[in-house]
């Protein structure tokens, strides 16, 4: 799941310190569900579900044109409301059950047998919360991953096809790579090196490749920024772009979007911990510094490039440093986060000016240039940060119970290189099966007079604004 793996004694560093670990292994803990856990539990899904509806909803609207603001706002909404009744029907079970390397079963479809009583393992032996929150929790993740899809084609796509790409995308590309990354048997199944050797072969294959993210830079980030490359690739430009100025409507909009998104990150993060604990309040100051690192990143260089700093610079800056700092959050320390953010915010800087520029594609709202490539910067950098040698957490064993004595980041970069390599491919493939299926089905982009005449009135009935 998300955090380091028992298996990465395994996966990163060979076999080594077996005979020890069999010595001292560990009697077993007894289960137990702590009040205070729940009780965070249940407020960070609260601050992520405000991160979709309405902060990505107000994010995203705000740097559209107002005859679009109203369609951008509906997709969000109802790409929210889908992506929960499909995890609730066959996702979850499909994320996080045993099945093989790369998909889970559906023994808990419709969540069978979950109960108020079922529990969900954290990342200590012998602490859970309830499986029903751990649910709710995840739901919450599968929902805003399509959401931010939508970004990289907005202002031009039917809403029909929006909802049947959803559904495909979900299913064979969102799930598996939450699989493959995320699903193990939790750390009370390691109790001695052969034990742990058993519990390894059933994890998710990204999980057994020993890569690291706490809380979504592959399945959430890149996962998304590849997916809307490749729709704003297949789909072509909006009409006008590059010969009409297209501006957002209101960056006010995009700025209070934009604060949601950044308060509703520390849910986001710190929950991914599952525990009400001290790494929980590193992951709350890693998220706070390289957001604010990252803002100044990229206002600095929009300052020094253009000869203005943006308010449209500065959160798209803040939004880069979250992405960054997500897969890394866990194990990096606060000066690794304030690192992190300030290469993030230069570079993603640089991919949504001269890199789209120089590849000449319609990326509307920036969702591969600042979820794909912070994403990518992030999975990447998380091997360096945890270090301990740069204030790093280093990566931990549950058969020994300590932190591994002998980090190497370059072990650890191959490992992420893994991670962040299948997501590419993997989300590459699949969205264009989707964006295709929906393109025969459907047809992906409205009419020409429809997209001059903005989505709101020509898709949906209504306007968002009556001046």
């Amino acid at each position: 799941m998300k955090y380091l793996t028992g298996m990465a004694l395994f996966a990163l560093f060979g076999l080594s310190g077996m005979a020890f670990a069999e010595e001292v292994a560990a009697p077993a803990v007894q289960a137990t569900v702590n009040k205070g856990d729940t009780a965070w539990m249940i407020v960070a899904t609260v601050l992520v579900a405000l991160m979709v509806i309405p902060g990505l909803a107000l994010f995203y609207g705000g740097m559209v044109r107002a005859k679009n603001m109203l369609s951008i706002l509906m997709q969000v909404f109802v790409i929210f409301s889908l992506t929960a009744i499909m995890w609730a029907t066959f996702g979850y079970s499909v994320a996080f059950t045993e099945g093989n390397a790369f998909f889970g079963g559906f023994s808990k479809a419709f969540l069978k047998g979950i109960t108020p009583d079922s529990m969900a393992a954290t990342f200590s032996k012998g602490a859970y919360v309830p499986e029903f929150i751990y649910v709710a929790f995840q739901l919450t993740f599968s929902a805003i991953t399509p959401a931010l899809i939508i970004g990289a084609f907005a202002e031009r796509v039917k809403f029909s096809a929006v909802l049947l790409f959803t559904v495909i995308w979900f299913s064979f590309c969102y799930l598996p790579m939450a699989h493959m990354v995320w699903y193990w048997a939790g750390p009370d199944a390691y109790t001695d090196a052969a034990a742990a050797e058993t519990a390894g072969a059933t994890a998710g294959f990204l999980f057994q490749k020993g890569a690291l993210d706490f809380a979504g830079g592959t399945v959430v980030h890149i996962n998304a920024g590849i997916a809307g490359l490749v729709g704003c690739l297949m789909i072509g430009k909006r009409i006008g772009y590059g010969k009409e100025f297209i501006a957002p409507h209101s960056v006010t909009m995009n700025m209070i979007g934009a604060s949601l998104l950044w308060i509703g990150w520390f849910g986001f993060n710190a929950g991914s911990n599952l525990e009400a604990n001290g790494l929980a309040a590193l992951v709350f100051v890693n998220t706070l510094l390289a957001a604010a690192a990252a803002t100044l990143a990229w206002m600095g260089a929009e300052w020094a490039v253009r000869g203005k700093p943006s308010m449209l610079g500065a959160t798209s800056g803040a939004v880069a440093g979250l992405v960054a700092i997500t897969p890394a959050c866990g194990w990096s320390g606060p000066m690794g986060a304030i690192g992190l953010g300030l290469v993030v915010g230069a570079v993603c800087f640089w991919s949504v000016t001269f890199l789209k520029h120089a590849m000449s594609y319609d990326d509307s709202l920036d969702a591969f240039g600042v979820h794909g490539v912070g994403g990518i910067i992030g999975a990447l950098g998380t091997a360096v940060v945890a270090s301990p040698d740069l204030g790093g957490t280093g990566v931990w064993d549950y058969v020994t119970n300590a932190t591994l004595p002998d980090y190497s980041v370059l072990t650890q970069l191959a490992s992420q290189a893994w991670g962040v390599g299948i997501a590419i491919v993997w989300s590459g493939v699949v969205s264009f099966i989707a964006f295709k299926i929906a393109d025969v089905a459907l047809g992906l982009r409205v009419s020409e007079a429809t997209e001059r005449e903005g989505l709101d009135v020509t898709e949906h009935g209504e306007t968002a604004y009556h001046v």
